[in-house]
């Protein structure tokens, strides 16, 4: 009790899922989501310009040649990604689209991708995060600055763990504080220097032909493309909203594409008008603090607002913010990635329960997994926001690659459509810039963390093709258990018989198989003839997270459960035995099915439970990994309360 207590404190109470409201509640709508969503790619402003203009070397005038590639690249990408937030509106965004358009196999490449992607989401923003707030401390703080993000990404996931709203609800104050901050100095920037806009581009034009002159054409192109693909990760962040579709309020569709809109627009905006802040402001590198805060305190001194200590004041408040939507964004993860792993959940290509909910209706085991993976890969790097960057941005392009080439699979299969060769030609364009950002950056960091991503990748998949062949064994053997009880002939009793609560009592918990629930009642029979009077069946559904994916979803979910309990009941009626059901849902299904019986036990006194559990040949702690041992823990709790239950064991 006192447990409970201290969980229901740090987390909030339990909610109900099988309430409307509750489902309304959690939705986000295009603002939230813009908020809640939008922020990862918002806050790539405040690493992606900077890796492009420190690429370019000396040769900052082709800076901007980058803020016009920049604004132009963000809206086709978002442009296209509008197109999977139309043909997916249930979510699963890059996965699905991959699994769905092109095949099953380039969806867990595009799965493994997004997985990484989450991990470093959260690992590069709580890095760029603490590296803007370390701008303004003294350089004595940089050893800390690890154990700095350690405590940020806890305190993020106990803030996920609470439920989605609260935790963008006390980040949205952040959000909309670095939106103003940097949309003033954006716009006092360019407005202080506008004199030299007029000359900006004739003289960008006659330096790159003096350049051209030295390396050639093809040398400066090169360069170009090596900078443009370095700060490959202002694009990430714009795949967010159609992976989470199914977060949104509905029409969720219409919902999405506002979202895209608002995320397009202010990241075309900030990090195409940073790039042009550095030019106009001549940035240079310095020791301890990032190019934003260089440029920005250079600006902020400009504007003569106060001395030198109200100028640190703003800089301090600037970068603050600037670190706050990093931490927004790095929560972006925690939405995301315990989405993406509930998709493949579905399709068993993790284990299942990444798709349970918990008391918050929240995918609580996906928000653990994602933290912790987060903080390895933290200390594994150090925390080194251009090797994190290498990183984030090779497993981003591949999911984006990916996508766009099953839109453009998509779009070549349906050339009747009217909107075909508009569409084709968009998808093609996105998969083009996504798929040569991601080759270069392949071969040209390749050493520098190219690889390990590429292992990374490769070592999910691999473990998900051996957890997916594990499940469909499993579901062969209990099919083929219920092949052997398929041909069981129902009685000839065409009345019902109601059970008597002072009767010898047999309850049966049972699943989705019917297999194992007539196992588990014959085995009865057979054991203790003519001793139970009444046949009780409990079932008990996860409400999980594709209960929540769609409409009708917690409906279809009810009826399946009941047919099931129909048929057992109906068998045991048409052989004149005495028999009802009772059906539960929650997000916790030993919860559930335990509550039950107790309910039941207080009905029928003299009652027995009894439930079947699967027995492997090789039992491991990689199976006890796979399948829950609901049956152990509900055996553990009803003994704990005196009631009696038995297992019994089915081999497959």
């Amino acid at each position: 009790m006192k447990n409970k207590k201290i969980r229901e404190i740090i987390l909030g109470k339990p909610l109900d899922p099988m309430k409307s409201e509750t489902r309304h509640s959690m939705a986000l709508v295009a603002f939230l989501a813009w908020v809640g969503l939008g922020a990862d790619g918002l806050s790539s402003s405040s690493y992606g310009p900077e890796e492009t203009f420190r690429a370019l070397g000396v040769h900052t005038h082709l800076g901007l040649y980058m803020a016009v590639a920049t604004a132009v690249t963000v809206f086709i990408i978002a442009l296209a990604y509008n197109q999977v937030i139309e043909l997916f509106p249930t979510g699963g965004g890059g996965y699905r689209v991959a699994t769905k358009l092109v095949g099953p196999y380039l969806g867990l490449v595009s799965g493994a991708a997004l997985i990484l992607d989450y991990v470093l989401t959260i690992a590069i923003s709580i890095a760029s995060g603490v590296d803007a707030l370390a701008s303004f401390l003294p350089l004595g703080f940089q050893p800390y600055k690890l154990w700095a993000e350690a405590f940020f990404i806890g305190l993020l996931i106990v803030m996920n763990l609470r439920g989605l709203k609260e935790a963008i609800q006390i980040l949205l104050p952040i959000f909309l504080g670095f939106v103003a901050t940097h949309l003033v100095l954006i716009v006092y920037g360019i407005v202080a220097h506008a004199s030299h806009l007029p000359q900006l581009v004739p003289d960008t034009m006659a330096e790159t032909s003096s350049l051209a002159g030295e390396i050639g054409w093809a040398g400066v192109a090169g360069m170009l493309l090596l900078a443009y693909s370095q700060g490959g990760g202002t694009y990430t962040g714009l795949e967010a909203v159609s992976n989470n579709v199914n977060l949104l309020a509905e029409p969720r569709v219409r919902t999405g594409k506002m979202t895209m809109f608002y995320m397009a627009l202010s990241l075309a905006v900030t990090a195409g008008g940073i790039i042009l802040l550095y030019l106009l402001w001549d940035a240079q590198p310095t020791a301890g603090e990032t190019l934003n805060a260089t440029t920005f305190r250079r600006i902020i001194a400009n504007m003569g607002l106060g001395g030198e200590l109200v100028n640190k004041i703003l800089l301090a408040v600037v970068l603050a913010f600037e670190a706050g939507l990093l931490f927004v964004a790095a929560n972006t993860g925690f939405l995301g990635g315990p989405s993406v792993l509930s998709n493949m959940a579905g399709d068993s290509w993790v284990p299942h329960q990444f798709r349970y909910l918990s008391t918050r209706l929240v995918t609580q085991n996906g928000i653990l997994v994602m933290g912790i993976a987060a903080l390895a890969i933290l200390f594994w790097t150090r925390g080194q926001v251009t090797l994190l960057v290498v990183l984030y941005s090779i497993s981003v392009f591949l999911t984006f690659a990916i996508s766009l080439f099953g839109l453009c699979l998509y779009w070549w299969r349906h050339r009747k459509d009217a909107r075909w060769v508009r569409r084709f030609l968009l998808s093609l364009t996105g998969f083009i810039i996504c798929a040569g950002i991601l080759a270069i950056l392949l071969v040209e960091r390749f050493t520098q963390g190219g690889w390990a991503t590429a292992l990374i990748i490769a070592a999910i998949a691999g473990l998900c093709i051996f957890i997916r062949n594990h499940y469909r064994e499993t579901k062969r053997a209990i099919r083929s258990v219920d092949r052997v009880f398929a041909n069981q002939p129902f009685g000839p009793v065409k009345e019902a018989v109601d059970p008597e609560p002072d009767a010898q009592t047999a309850v049966f918990i049972v699943g989705n198989s019917r297999g194992g629930g007539l196992h588990a009642l014959l085995w009865v029979l057979r054991m203790f003839p003519g001793h139970f009077k009444n046949f009780l069946f409990v079932n008990a559904r996860t409400v999980d997270a594709h209960a929540y994916g769609g409409e009708g979803a917690l409906e279809k979910m009810r009826m399946d459960a009941a047919r099931t309990l129909e048929y057992f009941v109906d068998f045991c009626q048409s052989h004149g035995m005495a028999s009802a059901s009772y059906i539960g849902f929650g997000t916790d299904a030993v919860e559930e099915v335990t509550r039950m019986c107790e309910q039941i036990n207080h009905e029928y006194p003299n009652s027995i439970f009894f439930t079947s559990k699967l027995i492997f040949a090789s039992d491991n702690w990689f199976t006890r990994l796979l399948h829950n041992q609901a049956a152990l823990a509900v055996q553990r709790r009803l003994h704990l309360e005196g009631l009696q239950m038995v297992i019994l064991p089915m081999k497959v």
